[in-house]
């Protein structure tokens, strides 16, 4: 039996049947969703076939969760300083009088915005980043998440006075998802395909220069920490297959997030370690990530290696400023915190980082966003002292960053959701990719390692797209 011939699509459209009937005599819009179970979906293969929809990716391959966001209902997009918080209270206007039955669906299912936000408050203007906006948080019309115990779909509809009939648009969903969920292909992709690097921003002999600036800057005690990063443009000799390399990376990367978004003919998508925050009612998670070292080529070289980053000073240092730049920052809404005295060394397939992991419990009620919003850009990604490090970052780096080291993720209509940083990640488009890395400066940084480092950093991506050559 194929996996079309097991997909069984349900009737969205007798679904939405009894909720259309409660809008009544209703004015103003009206968000409709509903949730219901379904079977035999593949989430990297449906995502493959939405693409040309609009469509999101999210996916945790270790804890066996994803969601794929497909098509539009509704979305809220800003360029403006407090975008956090205006999308936010956009949220939640909408689900005020909102008509949901979402039965005994999951967390990460019903109505979910799927999205990002730059790393600059500023929308982008490079043709790398063209479609991407400082903010932008979609309410997918359609979205399949996937759990250990099984995977859910849900619609939703935003019903307008004057609009197309809401019996039309259930009738054009349901459609829709019978085409995808039967025409789904799981095809494992093709062999890696050769890529040539077509440019770097900054180049070698730039880039150590910077590095000696800003190490510079911290040694005179200006600021504690600036991370720099770089952009490496390639070169395919056919359209990159996203599905293939989404596949590659769930692989590669189990224990980090995958995600990949869609705009027009770009996607952005990368695999990160880090998690910037995770709500769950009052519980929060979250993490401090700072201080690498590559793998080894065996067990005792990743233990050797491993010892030496946990003694060394300046790793060590570049790690605590994220700590304490979590705590002062979650501290004021947090009744409590638990952090360990001492970070631990977590293994990926390319590097290994020293790993803090936080959790605490809020005060007061409050949504994922708000929490986002506390904590980006962490030390991780920009520095310390945040403002003077963003603006020496400004000064050194000739790309824009656009969302890579931004925070992309998800919130759900209670305010829950999971938000990561957006590092080991790039643009495909077509047959091309610009993939971005950074790395953390302190005193004592090297340009030549900071350069190793950050050639490291690039592989888990460019690895799951092809071999690169120089």
């Amino acid at each position: 039996m194929t996996l079309a011939e097991r997909t069984v699509a349900p009737d969205l459209q007798a679904a939405f049947a009894p909720l259309f009937a409660r809008i009544g005599s209703r004015v103003g819009r009206t968000l409709v969703s509903l949730s219901v179970p379904v079977q035999g979906v593949d989430p990297v293969a449906l995502f493959g076939m939405a693409r040309p929809l609009g469509a999101s990716f999210w996916m945790q391959p270790d804890a066996g969760t994803s969601l794929v966001g497909i098509g539009e209902a509704w979305a809220a997009r800003q360029g403006h300083e407090a975008r956090f918080g205006i999308i936010s209270v956009a949220w939640r206007m909408l689900l005020e009088d909102a008509i949901v039955d979402t039965a005994s669906a999951p967390r990460g299912a019903g109505p979910v915005l799927l999205g990002g936000f730059g790393f600059d408050e500023e929308p982008p203007d490079s043709e790398t980043w063209q479609g991407f906006e400082a903010g932008c948080m979609v309410l997918p019309a359609l979205l399949l998440t996937t759990t250990p115990a099984g995977s859910w779909l849900t619609a939703s509809i935003l019903v307008e006075p004057g609009g197309a009939a809401p019996g039309t648009m259930a009738l054009s969903l349901n459609e829709t998802w019978a085409h995808l969920a039967a025409t789904q292909a799981r095809a494992a992709g093709p062999s890696h395909q050769r890529l040539k690097v077509t440019g770097q921003a900054p180049d070698a002999a730039t880039w150590r220069a910077s590095v000696a600036r800003l190490a510079g800057a911290v040694g005179r005690g200006r600021l504690d920490k600036a991370v720099l990063s770089r952009a490496v443009s390639l070169q395919a000799a056919s359209d990159i297959d996203i599905g293939a390399v989404l596949r590659r990376l769930q692989i590669s990367a189990p224990e980090s997030t995958v995600f990949a978004f869609g705009r027009g003919a770009r996607t952005f998508l990368g695999a990160t370690p880090e998690r910037l925050v995770s709500l769950t009612g009052r519980e929060l998670r979250t993490m401090a990530m700072a201080g690498s070292t590559p793998r080894g080529a065996d067990d005792a070289a990743d233990d050797k290696l491993a010892a030496d980053l946990l003694a060394s000073d300046k790793e060590r240092e570049e790690h605590a400023v994220v700590v304490t730049m979590l705590r002062e920052a979650l501290a004021p809404v947090a009744e409590e915190l638990s952090i360990p005295r001492e970070p631990r060394v977590a293994r990926f397939r390319h590097v290994q980082h020293l790993l803090t992991p936080v959790s605490g419990r809020l005060r007061d009620e409050a949504d994922v966003l708000t929490l986002v919003e506390r904590l980006h850009p962490t030390p991780t990604v920009g520095g310390t002292p945040r403002e003077l490090a963003l603006e020496l970052i400004a000064e050194e780096e000739t790309h824009e960053r656009g969302w890579y080291a931004g925070p992309v993720g998800w919130v759900d209509r209670d305010g829950d959701g999971d938000f990561v940083v957006a590092l080991r990640s790039g643009v495909v488009h077509g047959d091309r990719a610009t993939l971005f890395a950074g790395c953390g400066i302190v005193a004592d940084s090297d340009p030549e390692r900071e350069w190793d480092e950050s050639a490291t950093k690039l592989l888990a991506l460019g690895s799951a797209l092809g071999q690169v050559e120089a």
